[in-house]
Parts: C-alpha cells; structure tokens; sequence
C-alpha cells in the first residue's frame, strides 16, 4: 500500500495538513508553511480515501480541505491558518 505522507516532517513541531489535488486552499495554506520555513506531513485524501475518516475525525467533523494540524493543535482551513498569521500567532504555535 502507497504511503499517504508525501512531505516527511523535521519540525520540532509537526505539522498534518489533509489535502486533496487542485485545491487552490491547499497551495495557499502550504505556500504560506513553505515560506516560513516549515516542513509538513502532507495527506492528499482524494488519493487516499482511507485516510477521510480519520480526518474528519480529527476536525471534529469539518470535511473541507484543507484540514490543518499544527502539534495537537486543530488550526482549521486555510483561512484560519493566514488568520493567525495576521494575528502574529502563527509563529508561537510553530515554536
């Protein structure tokens, strides 16, 4: 069976974030990871429909992508995720 990890993580905080391909919400949420120089364990649920469930579980039921994941921390969509930069929490979370 494939792994669904497509990006290995070496945060000291590790980052999921449940994808799917196209999604503009996607590239958006891991362009701003990128450029703050964080590494993340990508989970693409269109190529790995397994992995859905345990998603929604996760998000307490939230079935957009992206779904972000930062620790044990819950961050939400892309929105949310640029929301806190905006706010300057972003980076504490990533520390």
């Amino acid at each position: 069976m494939a792994q669904p990890l497509l990006t290995e993580a070496t945060n000291m905080t590790k980052i999921t974030i449940y994808t799917k391909l196209l999604c503009p919400y996607c590239v958006g949420a891991k362009s701003l990871l990128k450029k703050k120089g964080q590494k993340y364990d990508e989970i693409d649920i269109g190529r790995h429909p397994d992995q859905r469930p345990i998603m929604l579980g996760r998000a307490n039921g939230s079935h957009t992508v992206p779904q972000i994941f930062i620790g044990d921390t819950h961050v939400g969509g892309c929105d949310e995720l640029y929301a806190l930069e905006r706010a300057g929490k972003l980076d504490s979370l990533l520390a």
